[in-house]
């Protein structure tokens, strides 16, 4: 899966994407970075581009294997500050989940969830936030931006992702030979 997003700010979304997916990026060029991501299998490439950032598109997100890789990857996001907030044992989008939210410097939202089995309903202690948002939609993280100490932290505690090696990208006979 690709997925590209248009920043603000290239060189705070590239510290923070660091932090999150605990490698550096692949491919680092004027206005343009790129993550190879071998787990969750994933390319994504950022466009500084601060005209046309968009919000309230939804969240992004992954599911983990494991409980203990949710522990682990919530660990190292604590450490890093990035957790805007957490939600153990809850039924969301009809799944018994447990998951956390971070917020990018761009305040694109993404959920780590564990999926534990299916459910008949969702949690009705979110009813309060489905009302105010007008929908009764699932999913909602909190509209917040990243706290302050964050862009401190992000060069001292990255998360660990347990990725393997990043791949690299051939050029491709696109303009500039460059691959995304």
């Amino acid at each position: 899966m690709h997925v590209s997003l248009y920043v603000a700010d290239l060189t705070a979304t590239v510290r923070f994407y660091d932090a999150f997916f605990g490698q550096p990026a692949a491919k680092i060029r004027p206005g343009y970075a790129k993550y190879v991501l071998d787990k969750p299998s994933l390319i994504i490439s950022f466009v500084e581009n601060a005209g046309r950032v968009q919000s309230h598109f939804g969240h992004l997100g992954f599911q983990v294997e494991t409980v203990a890789e949710l522990d682990e990857r919530l660990t190292a996001a604590r450490a890093a500050g990035l957790v805007q907030r957490e939600e153990m044992g809850t039924s969301c989008c009809y799944a018994k989940q447990d998951k956390f939210w971070v917020n990018d410097p761009d305040g694109v939202e993404w959920e780590v969830y564990y999926f534990h089995e299916d459910a008949e309903f969702n949690d009705p202690r979110y009813q309060a936030e489905y009302d105010a948002a007008g929908t009764s939609q699932c999913c909602l993280a909190p509209a917040v931006g990243q706290p302050a100490e964050v862009s401190e932290k992000l060069e001292t505690a990255p998360m660990a992702f347990a990725l393997d090696t990043v791949a690299s990208c051939a050029p491709s006979s696109g303009p500039g030979g460059v691959c995304c």
